[in-house]
């Protein structure tokens, strides 16, 4: 996304768009990463999206993810067999090749042998899709099944030793497979043949570009604002960061910028937000110190969506009586980025299924009265952070590890208390600052204290404590929708362990997180 095109590009930005359609394959998210990754814009849209519904999208190209079920499964999920009709490409992955197939005439079995992990593709045929991979190459596979007749519409192109048809395409239509899949950096040539797709198949040019969203959004803020004042809640992390930066460019001095402390901030964050937005931005910043109110309305809950909920309402009413003081505020603005939407199942096309609550999603302009500016709702973390540095942000806030919304909330599992939150709070900048003296901070892209409902028994000098448990977590991911833990050396665990032990009072024990997304999620709660 580093490539520029000419400033009348900007207004075709979307014009490009690819759906990906999701089956309930763990990286069906990571598809629509690696197509926009190639300049193309993506959405991931549910299943059984209708074919009208489709032809109103108007997509150059669709595709379809891989899935838990089989084919043949009397619950399996379907598409809607007209989008084979509609004379838009399609590549089928994995479970998507399958159906494929067998929407149009193709017998898909369990096949004799399994396919799990690294295996030999060998192509059978020069094709667009396949240009510039080499005779053999590596690719991942993860099925069981597999197209055991294509019928007379489709014609291999690739195979393994045990998948005959581990590629095909149409005779006659611009319909492919892939049995493995091409999203996982596992797949050798799976760039290639994504990038092949793109351009050769569906004609997308690219123009999916940073710094030309950046202009269209800042036209498109501008018209919509007019004469009127934006409000932006600030967190102090990068989302937001960006948010106000993008409305700062647009609008100038219509922008205010309300700062919320709940009392579950990082260590130093209340600080490090003033000095950025007032001496740098310049912008009208109000500061709102409602930690008591914050802890007040969540002593004794444990539950961690009644958090949430807690956390969200009680911003609502802190964030409202702040706003009423300021004249002229048609509009708010958040952050809310494009995994919040599916994880929340904030789009009427995308996957229904929420895995969490988040606060920043709906809920909050209606309840203020306000119009909602979300100019990043369609981007994925990394992209937020290219248009920040685009913008000019500084590179030490645009690589800040991502912070929740409920904040260490969400990390003080169990009852929240001013003391747990303290020690949570030395704790996390132990982590931090050790990372930071090991020049691993930009290698993992989140790391954490998290503080336990657990307390164990330990020696300190001659006597015995009964405290807290710290738990520390540390991840690498793309695209924050996959995450795996990262494996620390064991010299910085020992420092690490030994520091929180030392200098956080009531904690005797530190344990290491070493769960991968999914199963698991990034944040605990």
């Amino acid at each position: 996304m580093t490539a520029t095109v000419q400033p009348d590009a900007a207004t075709s930005l979307q014009s490009e768009l690819v759906l990906v359609l999701d089956f309930g394959s763990q990286t069906a998210q990571l598809i629509a990463r690696r197509i926009r990754d190639l300049n193309v814009f993506c959405q991931l849209v549910r299943h059984d999206i209708s074919a009208e519904r489709v032809k109103e999208l108007a997509p150059r190209g669709i595709i379809l993810s891989g899935g838990p079920a089989s084919v043949y499964g009397e619950k399996a999920p379907k598409c809607d067999p007209e989008i084979f009709n509609l004379g838009i490409p399609v590549l089928g992955i994995c479970y998507g090749m399958q159906l494929t197939c067998q929407a149009l005439g193709g017998v898909v079995r369990a096949g004799t042998t399994r396919e799990f992990g690294r295996t030999e593709l060998t192509t059978l045929e020069d094709h667009p899709l396949v240009a510039g991979l080499p005779a053999t190459s590596t690719v991942w596979m993860s099925h069981g099944d597999q197209v055991q007749q294509a019928g007379d519409e489709f014609i291999p192109i690739a195979s393994t030793h045990s998948c005959p048809m581990a590629a095909v395409r149409h005779r006659s239509r611009q319909i492919f497979g892939l049995q493995f899949h091409p999203e996982v950096t596992h797949s050798e040539y799976g760039k290639q043949l994504l990038e092949n797709f793109l351009r050769k198949c569906c004609g997308c040019a690219g123009t999916w570009q940073i710094e030309s969203l950046i202009e269209q959004q800042v036209t498109a803020i501008r018209a919509r604002v007019g004469n009127s004042r934006v409000i932006c809640g600030l967190s102090g992390g990068v989302d937001s960061s960006v948010v106000a930066a993008l409305l700062y460019k647009a609008i100038g001095s219509q922008l205010s910028c309300i700062f919320v402390d709940n009392g579950l901030l990082r260590k130093g964050e209340c600080e490090k937000v003033r000095e950025r937005f007032q001496n740098h931005f310049k912008t009208d910043l109000h500061v709102v110190d409602a930690s008591h109110r914050f802890l007040s309305e969540l002593a004794g809950v444990v539950d961690p969506q009644q958090k949430r909920k807690i956390i969200g309402r009680v911003f609502i009413e802190v964030f409202r009586k702040e706003a009423e003081s300021i004249t002229d505020a048609r509009f708010l603005a958040q952050g809310t980025l494009y995994p919040d939407v599916i994880e929340s199942g904030g789009s009427p096309d995308g996957p229904a299924a929420t895995i969490k609550y988040h606060h920043n999603v709906g809920g909050l302009p209606e309840q203020l009265g306000f119009e909602l500016i979300e100019p990043l709702r369609d981007l994925f973390k990394d992209e937020v952070r290219r248009m920040g540095l685009a913008l000019g942000l500084s590179e030490e806030l645009i690589w800040r590890h991502p912070f929740p919304g409920p904040g260490l909330g969400v990390r003080c599992l169990g009852g929240i208390t001013s003391e747990r939150l303290h020690a949570l709070r030395e704790a996390d900048a132990i982590v931090l600052e050790e990372l930071r003296k090991a020049g691993l901070y930009r290698t993992i892209q989140q790391a954490f204290a998290v503080i336990l409902p657990v307390q164990s028994v330990g020696v300190m000098g001659d006597g015995r404590t009964y405290e807290e448990t710290i738990a520390v977590r540390a991840v690498t991911t793309d695209d924050f929708m996959t995450a795996d833990w990262y494996p620390l050396p064991y010299d910085l665990m020992r420092i690490i362990s030994t520091r929180i032990i030392n200098e956080v009072r009531g904690v005797n024990r530190v344990v290491y997180d070493i769960s991968s997304k999914p199963p698991s999620t990034i944040e605990w709660e």
